[in-house]
């Protein structure tokens, strides 16, 4: 690997962790009473997702859509299969409970990911692929097509916590 792909790879993941980085900081601010500063966090949020956007493509880590699936996937089942569980064993043996139920309910909801990634293959493999709206729980991250659940099946939380993407 090339320095400048290696610098690349770098400058993608600083700015990433800069992007969810901000995003949580301007929750805080909202909940402080400090609308100006939460926007000015949701802007520059959206400037360093940018940056992390244009070095990846700059890698040339985006492939066909297929291809980005397939890696998707692969991502997905590391991470339910062989990264959470010891994170999880680890937290647990510290008594962290807030770690531990963090890692457990994205555990759970990365097998989620795994299956709404694979249908989405076999959705463009037999040519019935549509667009339709997802649902995110802004809780535990449990992702549903077409429509929200009552309560989250992962952290059971009110359908009102729901977001919609489209």
């Amino acid at each position: 690997m090339s320095q400048t792909t290696s610098n690349l790879n770098q400058a993608f993941a600083g700015e990433s962790q800069a992007n969810q980085m901000y995003l949580a900081f301007a929750e805080k601010a909202e909940k402080e009473g400090h609308p100006g500063v939460a926007c000015l966090f949701r802007a520059v949020a959206e400037a360093e997702r940018v940056h992390a956007s244009k070095h990846f493509e700059a890698a040339g880590k985006v492939k066909s859509t297929l291809e980005n699936l397939k890696q998707a996937i692969a991502g997905e089942h590391h991470e339910f299969s062989e990264m959470y569980p010891p994170f999880i064993t680890q937290a647990r043996a510290e008594g962290n409970q807030a770690a531990e139920a963090s890692f457990e309910r994205a555990n759970t909801v990365e097998q989620v990911h795994y299956g709404l990634f694979q249908r989405a293959v076999a959705e463009i493999n037999s040519g019935e692929g549509q667009k339709q709206s997802y649902y995110v729980c802004q809780v535990c991250g449990h992702t549903v097509a077409e429509c929200a659940p009552e309560r989250c099946p992962t952290c059971g939380a009110p359908e009102v916590r729901f977001k919609e993407i489209d």
